[in-house]
């Protein structure tokens, strides 16, 4: 059973190695960091091991709608989770925790950009269904999770993520 907490400052190194891990590269470990710094990690959590180690981390951050924007809407990314404990649940159990968390902060919708397939797991469907799209050009990958039954309700057009998504790409 892995442990979900909320993430700390003390954590930020720590995550950033986990994302710099998982992925071979500093490309997400660095957005985490500038998300962090930038006051812009509304939901960080981490998974940790029986050594309270940082294992896995989720951040979902603010986002913009073009139409029907509230400030109720949030972005799941990045996600991520050391290569010794991948395949374990480790990530399922950070996601589900957090779209938890995100409802328990009143968020109407999250957003995220990946697998189709895995994704669909925790209830997630294509935002283009919605009238709803990234500024990535997802696709089908770009999908959304209403959080309550009129979740999308006013939400139309494009989805913006906040700009440290696009910087050191």
């Amino acid at each position: 059973m892995t442990d979900v907490r909320a993430a700390t400052a003390a954590d930020l190194d720590a995550i950033v190695g986990v994302h710099d891990a998982a992925f071979g590269r500093t490309n997400e470990g660095g957005l985490v960091r500038r998300l962090v710094e930038g006051g812009h990690a509304t939901i960080s959590l981490v998974a940790v091991d029986e050594d309270d180690a940082v294992i896995g981390h989720v951040l979902f951050s603010p986002l913009t709608i073009e139409n029907g924007d509230d400030g109720r809407a949030l972005g799941l990314a990045p996600v991520a989770v050391h290569p010794d404990y991948q395949r374990q649940g480790v990530g399922h159990a950070l996601i589900e925790e957090g779209i938890g968390a995100c409802f328990v902060a009143d968020a109407r919708a999250v957003f995220v950009l990946g697998s189709p397939a895995y994704y669909a797991t925790f209830g997630f469907t294509k935002a283009s269904a919605h009238g709803l799209h990234d500024a990535f050009e997802g696709g089908n990958a770009f999908q959304v999770l209403p959080l309550t039954i009129d979740g999308l309700a006013g939400y139309a057009g494009r989805v913006n993520y906040v700009p440290a998504f696009s910087e050191g790409l």
